[in-house]
């Protein structure tokens, strides 16, 4: 009679208190020769509990060989609600028979019997049907031992690919994810963002003043109260009129990713040497500035032609200015000529410090409002939210949940397929925010989002390639570039420790056909143009810049962008999201009392006050960069990876708490224990 193997199985449901079902959970056992039938784990006694563990012994009649794979489904049971289970691990261990204790099939060690664990970390439906899940470690596809091992790879992805598709949002710009509703992302994509609710007190009540402020002594009773809390705001409030603080925003502020060193002036903005002397030190010119290095630029061309949006039954303007800057002898970095449309002409002077302080003062919230609609659109939704939904769309896809990129790269984009979802179907759409109450309208929405991908270049997506190619790398009053340096660079080396432990050499690189097929996807269905995206990967260290690149712009990158954004907005005149009225085409002609009515209505001023304020409140369900919940990294070798750059990470926030504790004007945006893991807002 043939003797038959037995295995004691454990199912382990995770412990949160929703994790539990209902529903009856049916199991297999697949060996590399065979598998059992399907056997009821949930009956009698024995529940999916939170934090339960359900034994049950299954017995195989015939030999089923390396046990390979664990197969479960969930069936819904009548009069009972169909719950989702969370599923943390199913652990096997073979039972020793009469042949393995005399030496045969199954003999065990001194400790016993080998447990096989079968990791699962994630939510079942009944809908799902059959989920098979498999022991080891993380591995590359040439790794795989197991012929039935690649061909679940393959399967998986196969059924990933059906699921997880592409859809056009804007025309050339990356493709977003093709659903309807957030429902259909499932339970493992989607999340629950838990917040504080921020303080609109004092912006609710004024929806009827679709208007234009009376003052700024009435803007400033405004933000007595709705901004009295805000250190930062108040400091704006203060000084937001000062030139050099002018200069820090652009260094500083909340879009921190335009300005840029230049020894050329551009050819359509309209000024001379003899024009910009005053402005520069005595014994030097500005051709002699520009060689030097000194001279920086703001060019907001990707507006140019941009059409602008008509708020309350009235036309707004946009603009699309040339802003030169100077960094002087103090260290001070200041403006020294705004130009505010793109093509040179009588109408279009070019403004100067030395003109009247109305002028001078309103040429400067015209680049503030225009720094507006690039830092929400480019420097935020396209370089964070949409890179990364790009990289989270073409992960599922083309990287199995065994690839050890695909559970690196995971906790640092899910999240941004339901958060971008929800941008596109609210604050992006008819009736949104966007739609009545900023410039950049529905109209203006696919232009400035086409334009700006085009735009959109692989060294830009680089911190150190970045900030050298815009001069800031080695600048000392860039806060945001030195912070920026050292978080990539501790991210770098833990993305680079990470793939040596799994790519061997530049060969397997190469090798890795599913690797391959994942930087296709992405080169595919994200920036088409010449964007010097690598066409594919050749050796190891491009696999780690790519990877780091991706995971700074989902956390480091996002912090900087998304939670300054009301710090430096609630007092609006320093970032208008709209302009009621045309540039002005001549010098002389506006008092304060007509630079009150260029900026947005009353009630426009709070609807896109109330948007930041919710964008802008971080999680209490916060994660900070690189925790990760996943127990993938609980792992030894990956542990160890893990508390090294938590540790480096540590080091660099503790360093910037002391240099804010000095600093009259505090950046704290890129402490990495104030950088959420992910785009999760």
């Amino acid at each position: 009679m043939a003797s038959c193997q037995e295995f004691e199985v454990s199912v382990h449901t995770s412990p949160g208190p929703t994790c539990g079902t209902y529903n009856r959970l049916w199991l297999n056992l697949i060996g590399s020769q065979g598998e059992t039938p399907p056997i009821s784990v949930n009956e009698g006694n024995h529940h999916l509990l939170p934090g339960s563990v359900c034994p049950v012994l299954v017995r195989a009649s015939e030999p089923l060989g390396r046990l390979v794979l664990i197969r479960l489904r969930l069936e819904a049971r009548t009069g009972y609600p169909n719950l989702d289970w969370h599923c943390s691990r199913v652990e096997v261990r073979e039972v020793a028979d009469s042949r393995a204790e005399e030496g045969g099939r199954g003999a065990t060690g001194p400790e016993g019997p080998e447990v096989q664990v079968f990791l699962c970390d994630r939510w079942l439906r009944t809908a799902d049907g059959d989920v098979e899940l498999r022991s080891g470690k993380l591995c590359l596809l040439k790794d795989e031992t197991e012929e039935k091992l690649k061909q679940q790879r393959l399967k998986q992805l196969q059924h990933q690919q059906k699921l997880i598709r592409w859809r056009q949002f804007v025309d050339g710009a990356p493709h977003c994810l093709d659903v309807n509703s957030v429902s259909e992302l499932g339970p493992n994509l989607s999340y629950t963002h838990k917040s504080p609710a921020p303080n609109l007190h004092y912006l609710r009540g004024f929806d009827s003043r679709g208007e234009a402020w009376k003052s700024f002594t009435e803007l400033k009773t405004f933000f007595t109260h709705s901004g009295h809390q805000n250190n930062i705001a108040r400091f704006v409030h203060a000084h937001w009129t000062d030139d050099w603080y002018f200069g820090y925003q652009c260094l500083n502020g909340c879009n921190p990713l335009l300005l840029r060193q230049t020894r050329l002036l551009p050819p359509n903005l309209s000024v001379t040497s003899d024009m910009l002397r005053p402005f520069l030190p005595e014994d030097s010119s500005l051709e002699q500035e520009l060689q030097k290095g000194t001279v920086y630029l703001l060019d907001y061309e990707v507006l140019d032609g941009v059409p602008a949006n008509v708020i309350n039954g009235k036309q707004t303007y946009l603009s699309a200015p040339l802003c030169l800057l100077h960094l002087n002898q103090q260290g001070q970095l200041l403006p020294i000529a705004i130009q505010l449309q793109q093509t040179p002409g009588p109408q279009n002077p070019v403004f100067l410090p030395s003109d009247a302080g109305c002028d001078w003062l309103l040429a400067k919230i015209w680049v503030h409002s225009s720094d507006f609609h690039c830092h929400q659109l480019a420097s935020h939704y396209l370089r964070t939210h949409m890179m990364g939904e790009l990289s989270c769309v073409a992960t599922l896809r083309q990287l199995p949940e065994l690839h050890p990129l695909h559970q690196l790269l995971m906790p640092h984009v899910r999240t941004s397929l339901q958060i971008n979802f929800k941008a596109r179907a609210s604050l992006l759409a008819a009736g949104g925010v966007f739609d009545k109450a900023c410039g950049c309208g529905l109209q203006a929405l696919p232009v400035l989002l086409s334009r700006a991908s085009q735009r959109v270049y692989y060294r830009s997506l680089c911190v150190p390639e970045d900030l050298m190619d815009r001069g800031l790398d080695r600048l000392p009053q860039s806060l945001y570039a030195q912070d920026a340096l050292r978080v990539w660079d501790a991210l770098h080396r833990f993305v680079v420790s990470w793939v040596d432990l799994y790519y061997r050499g530049d060969d397997d690189v190469q090798d890795d056909s599913e690797l391959q097929h994942w930087i296709t996807d992405i080169n595919t269905h994200g920036f088409t143009h010449d964007s010097g995206f690598p066409p594919s990967f050749q050796t190891r260290a491009e696999v780690s810049k790519f990877v780091t690149m991706i995971i700074f712009c989902c956390s480091a990158l996002h912090a900087a962008v998304n939670f300054s954004q009301l710090d430096f907005s609630l007092w609006m005149p320093n970032c208008p999201a709209s302009m009621s009225r045309p540039p002005p085409q001549v010098k002389g002609a506006v008092t304060e009392d007509d630079i009150v009515s260029f900026l947005p209505d009353v009630n426009l001023t709070c609807r896109v006050l109330t948007m930041l304020a919710l964008l802008s409140q971080p999680a209490t369900n916060f994660v900070p960069l690189c925790h990760y919940n996943e127990a993938i990294f609980r792992d030894d070798a990956h542990r160890r990876l893990v508390e090294a750059v938590q540790t480096e990470l540590k080091a660099i926030s503790d360093d910037i708490t002391e240099r804010n504790s000095q600093l009259e004007l505090p950046y704290p945006y890129l402490s990495p224990d104030c950088i959420e893991n992910s785009v999760a807002i």
